[in-house]
């Protein structure tokens, strides 16, 4: 293959990944599954900043998509998410492992981007996730980088990080990988770096901090899971074991994926001393012991003990709400685990007379026969849909009248005609120009998890919407064809406003009692992490010599 040919041959692979997964989504219609909810327009509501009653578990996502979405449709948006996620995810690892062969980058590529935690993160609608993996190799090699003190290595490192921020756990798994490539000597530089630009969510965390504690039964309902013969731990190793069985593909039941998992380890494990040799054995450590903590913690609630101790913790420390659904931190196992492997061919295909390219051919494609039904949507798990036009005219009903949105029935959940019947949760609070207060107690199984919305108890208590008035709703929107029960109480005093095929507009009566909000903190907080980011874009794009002595001066005359 000729040196233009080489160049392109991992981008290409790259698209045709992304291409492959996400070919039945690219027509115009949003992909409305389980979590994955997109608007055809966001908006800046209190809730997008962390400042509403709930968790800031959104932050900012939903602030960036909101903006996103001034300037392109919500779909278009929420279509380059999902192509770029998978895009990046193997082009990063293909340029993160150290070799000349190409054969090996493709392997690294196929090894990292076709995997049970994307296709699972996929199917359950963490898009936020799918950036932050997809981001993880390039803030490793841009932490490399500054461990070996390159030039405008810190600035690459910002940049490599922006899209992992999106959530409080993206954050956090950024911001490990960060640490731990650029070294103990860089902890001056990079963990400043990390706080600053996790400030979005970090703030209204800490100010809400009374209100951060989760139900402790949620540890064993998104415990991971086993999804085949052997046990949770094994599904974890091989980056699957996520807790909802509904978005598990079927391929990972087959008999023969333990046995698989268990040589793919073997082989990742052997080729982590070839690694050791190119990168140094500091960060090649380093990195593998980041992933199997990330295994450890993934598991955790499956080992003896771990279900309690992870319960008590829910239950007694602010915050520790993010070690439940703890399967997402795995994420750190898949760096070392594709790195490992793909040197393992490459140092058996050297032993070879004969045969190389096709051992390397299998181990590319091996990941995908493994797993096909990724491709397609997930074997058409995966649509789009169009939202009736009910919710535009409802966003321009609610106008300037303060008061938040209740929407019922009280369910996190929905299931319209309109989507296939495909679980989703409630588009109000992103397709609505108003805060949506929405039930958010979980039904996991026979498991059913209470919410972190404070005002939902009061809602459940009120009798009338006189009494949700004082509660601060102004505005009741009925979802209909959706599984629940609304109570007609709540509508007897309440005047319809707007009606259509799948919502109807209530609203209540009197002035709604509002709470004051105060956005200051959480405008700074973003500000200053943007701030932070257009100077490291900034440094990037300046020469060095601008950066080096503050302005370009002409050459001295001797």
């Amino acid at each position: 293959m000729d040196a233009p040919g080489r160049r392109l041959a991992l981008p290409v692979l790259s698209a045709v990944l992304a291409v492959a997964v996400c070919a039945p989504l690219l027509g115009r219609g949003f992909v409305l599954s389980y979590d994955m909810v997109f608007a055809p327009r966001q908006y800046f509501v209190p809730d997008a900043f962390g400042i509403g009653s709930t968790l800031p578990r959104s932050v900012p996502a939903d602030a960036a998509v909101a903006l996103a979405t001034t300037v392109l449709p919500g779909d278009i948006v929420q279509k380059v998410v999902l192509l770029l996620a998978v895009f990046f995810a193997a082009l990063g690892a293909g340029r993160l492992v150290p070799t000349e062969h190409l054969g090996t980058r493709l392997v690294a590529a196929t090894a990292y981007a076709w995997t049970p935690y994307l296709a699972e993160r996929l199917f359950i609608g963490h898009w936020p996730l799918l950036l932050t993996y997809a981001a993880l190799p390039w803030i490793a090699g841009a932490g490399l980088a500054a461990r070996e003190h390159e030039p405008r290595s810190l600035p690459r490192l910002v940049i490599a990080c922006a899209p992992a921020v999106l959530t409080p756990p993206g954050g956090i798994l950024a911001a490990a990988v960060m640490v731990v490539a650029a070294g103990s000597r860089r902890l001056w530089q990079t963990i400043p770096l990390a706080i600053v630009l996790n400030l979005p969510w970090l703030v209204p965390t800490f100010l809400n901090a009374g209100g951060t504690f989760s139900d402790p039964a949620g540890v064993a309902a998104f415990s991971a899971r086993t999804e085949s013969w052997g046990p949770a731990l094994l599904s974890v190793l091989g980056l699957g074991g996520i807790w909802n069985a509904e978005t598990v593909p079927g391929s990972r039941a087959v008999p023969l994926v333990p046995v698989l998992t268990l040589i793919v380890v073997a082989l990742a494990i052997a080729g982590l001393r070839p690694l050791a040799r190119r990168w140094g054995t500091a960060p090649v450590r380093s990195l593998t012991a980041l992933g199997v903590l990330g295994v450890f913690l993934a598991s955790l609630a499956t080992l003896p003990g771990g279900d309690a101790l992870l319960a008590a913790a829910t239950r007694y420390l602010p915050g520790a709400g993010l070690l439940r659904d703890a399967q997402k931190w795995v994420a750190w196992w898949a760096l070392p685990l594709a790195m490992g492997f793909a040197l393992a061919v490459e140092a058996a295909a050297a032993k070879l007379k004969s045969g190389r390219v096709a051992l390397v051919t299998a181990a590319v494609v091996f990941p995908l026969l493994t797993m096909p039904d990724l491709a397609w949507g997930g074997w058409g798990r995966l649509g789009t849909a169009q939202y009736p036009p009910d919710w535009r005219a409802v966003a321009e009903q609610l106008g300037d009248r303060p008061g938040d949105v209740l929407a019922l029935p009280l369910s996190t959940f929905r299931g319209f005609a309109w989507n296939a019947d495909r679980t989703q949760l409630d588009p109000a609070p992103r397709a609505l120009p108003k805060p949506v207060l929405v039930d958010d107690t979980l039904q996991v199984g026979a498991e059913r998890i209470a919410g972190e919305d404070p005002r939902v108890g009061d809602v459940r208590a009120a009798a009338s919407a006189r009494e949700l008035t004082a509660a601060g709703v102004g505005w009741i929107l009925v979802e209909h064809g959706t599984p629940g029960y609304v109570d007609p109480r709540l509508l007897a005093d309440a005047t319809k406003v707007w009606s259509g095929d799948w919502l109807t507009l209530y609203r209540t009566p009197g002035v709604p009692s509002v709470k004051a909000i105060s956005w200051a903190p959480a405008l700074l907080a973003n500000g200053v992490a943007l701030a932070l980011l257009c100077v490291a874009v900034l440094c990037r794009m300046l020469p060095m010599r601008t950066l080096g002595r503050g302005r370009i001066l002409p050459p001295r005359k001797e």
